[in-house]
C-alpha cells in the first residue's frame, strides 16, 4: 500500500520496501511515530528513523537488488 503525499507523489506503506534518500539506505517500513518513519534493514537489525519526505519508493532495479539480498539472506539461514 502506498501512502499519498501532498506533492502528488507516493510513499511506501508499512511492510513495503523503501529508500531513505537522506542516508541512501534501503529497508522495510515498520511504522510511523512522532512524525518520523521507522525503517528496518532488509535482513533485520535495528530500525532507524527517517523524515517522511526522505522516504521514497524504490526504482525497479533497487527493488530487484533488495529482494535478491533478502532471498540470499534466507538461503544462508537455511530457510
Amino acid at each position: 500500500m502506498l501512502l499519498s503525499m501532498a506533492s502528488n507523489q507516493t510513499r511506501p506503506g508499512i511492510g513495503e520496501l523503501a529508500k531513505d534518500s537522506a542516508r541512501n539506505r534501503i529497508g522495510v517500513v515498520m511504522g510511523e511515530v512522532g512524525g518520523r518513519v521507522q525503517i528496518r534493514p532488509i535482513n533485520g537489525g535495528t530500525e532507524w528513523d527517517a523524515m517522511p519526505d526522505n522516504v521514497v519508493a524504490l526504482t525497479a532495479r533497487e527493488e530487484l537488488s533488495a529482494r535478491l539480498a533478502m532471498k540470499n539472506g534466507d538461503s544462508r539461514d537455511g530457510l
